[in-house]
C-alpha cells in the first residue's frame, strides 16, 4: 500500500523514523511532516498564507504548515501520488481521552478521515526521555492492512501503546476517557512592564471508567479507540427540544 506518514513532533522525530522503517518493509512510504514541532496545535489549517513544502529525500517533505495541513495538501495533490492510508505518529507521549481535542497528531488522522482516507493516530505512552518506538511501529506495520480493511467512512483510529518492553501487551478496543488536567498560570513581568504568561501544570490521570483508553493503558494493554467524526447527540438534548426559545422582536439597528 501507499502510506503517508506525518505527526506533530516534526519531520526529524524518532517516531516518524521508526514508522518509516517498519512500514517500508512491505509498503511504499511517503512522509510529509511539519518542519518544526507543532504539538498541541489541534486541527488548525492554513487558509491565507502559502504553505511551503521542501523535499528532504525522494519520498519525504518537510511542511511549513500544521499537521492537518500536511494531510490536507498532500491529499489534494501536493504529492506526486495519492496515499491510500494515513498514519500519524508515533507521538512522543500519550494522546488519551480528552487529549485528542488538542493533539496535532490526532488532528492529522482526523483530517484524512474527513477526506475519506483511512487513517490512524498512534502514540507511545511513557517518559518523554525514555521512549522505545520500535514496538509501537511494529504493531502498526503488522496491522495496517487489517486497519485499512476494517475502515469505514466517518471515523479514524486513535492508538496508544504502553512503553514497557515486557510482557507483550494485549490489545483492547476502547473509548476515549475524560482526562483530568491541573493547569495553572505562571506570570512573568518583563523590565518594560509587559506581562508574559506560561501554562504549567500536570496530567492527573482520567476519570476511571471501564472500557476506556485510560483503563487499558493503566492495565498495560494497547488501546485502540475508534473515534467518530460526527459526535452523536445524547439524552441531554431532550431538555433543549422541550424548551421554548424566544425569537428576536426587531432587526438590529431598526
Amino acid at each position: 500500500m501507499r502510506v503517508l506518514v506525518t505527526n506533530d513532533d516534526g519531520i526529524f522525530s524518532d517516531g516518524i523514523e521508526a514508522l518509516r522503517c517498519a512500514l517500508a518493509r512491505r509498503h511504499e512510504v511517503w512522509v510529509v511532516a511539519p518542519d518544526v514541532e507543532r504539538s498541541g496545535i489541534s486541527h488548525a489549517i492554513t487558509l491565507r498564507d502559502a504553505v511551503r513544502m521542501s523535499r528532504v529525500d525522494e519520498r519525504s517533505y518537510s511542511c511549513g504548515g500544521t499537521p492537518a495541513d500536511c494531510v490536507l495538501y498532500s491529499l489534494l495533490g501536493a504529492l506526486e501520488v495519492r496515499p491510500e492510508v494515513v498514519v500519524s505518529g508515533i507521538n512522543h507521549g500519550p494522546n488519551i481521552g480528552t487529549d485528542i481535542i488538542y493533539s496535532g497528531t490526532v488532528a492529522a488522522a482526523r483530517q484524512a478521515a474527513l477526506m475519506e482516507c483511512p487513517a490512524v493516530a498512534v502514540s507511545l505512552v511513557g517518559s518523554r526521555h525514555r521512549l522505545d518506538f520500535a514496538r509501537a511501529a511494529d504493531f502498526v506495520a503488522r496491522n495496517i492492512e487489517l486497519i485499512t480493511t476494517l475502515w469505514l467512512p466517518d471515523h479514524f483510529l486513535n492508538i496508544n501503546v504502553p512503553n514497557a518492553l515486557e510482557p507483550v501487551p494485549d490489545v483492547a478496543i476502547t473509548h476515549p476517557a475524560r482526562r483530568i488536567y491541573s493547569d495553572e498560570l505562571v506570570d512573568f513581568t518583563a523590565p518594560r512592564g509587559d506581562r508574559y504568561f506560561f501554562l504549567h501544570g500536570s496530567l492527573d490521570g482520567a476519570v476511571a471508567e471501564e472500557g476506556s483508553d485510560w483503563a487499558a493503558i493503566k492495565g498495560g494493554r494497547i488501546s485502540v479507540s475508534p473515534v467518530y467524526l460526527h459526535p452523536l447527540n445524547h439524552a441531554e438534548d431532550e431538555a433543549y427540544h422541550r424548551a421554548v426559545f424566544e425569537p428576536p422582536t426587531t432587526c438590529a439597528g431598526a
